[in-house]
């Protein structure tokens, strides 16, 4: 299948008892660093499609979850996802954040993470490498605590 021109984050969290929410991170096993999880749109996928998609291939989450669009929005250089696959002009791509509840705190992870944990927003935030990740989670924590 193509590889349509976005990227796309997701950011699961658990709404446990007392009004606590916890941020599930993920370990990358090709690099190491912890991030939400990523990747691109197939053929005509639209964001959300892609977001449901690769949450369920990378950890299990239902389509059917209750999916957050989030304003968080950033750019990724193409020569990091699939070079210049769309022409010698694109240079990024854009990245749509969302947000997903999920019912419990059990993840079926993919070949692309090594493992995953549940954290409170402080912890999850200072594990994250990149910088977009740690502002959609700001954007998803300030949401569900306000």
């Amino acid at each position: 299948m193509p590889r349509a021109p976005f990227q796309i984050l997701v950011l699961p969290y658990w709404m446990m008892g007392g009004g606590t929410i916890e941020y599930a991170v993920f370990r990358r096993s090709d690099q190491g660093w912890w991030q939400g999880i990523a990747g691109g749109g197939e053929d005509d996928e639209t964001p959300l499609e892609a977001a449901k998609r690769e949450s369920y291939e990378e950890a299990g989450i239902s389509p059917d979850s209750d999916y957050t669009k989030l304003d968080s929005l950033s750019t990724i250089p193409v020569v990091g996802i699939c070079g210049f696959a769309w022409g010698e002009d694109v240079l990024v791509i854009p990245q749509y954040c969302f947000g997903v509840c999920v019912k419990d705190d059990n993840l079926k992870l993919s070949h692309e993470h090594t493992e995953s944990r549940w954290l409170p927003y402080g912890q999850a935030r200072e594990l994250l490498k990149w910088d977009s990740n740690k502002n959609a989670l700001w954007e998803l924590n300030h949401r569900l605590t306000r």
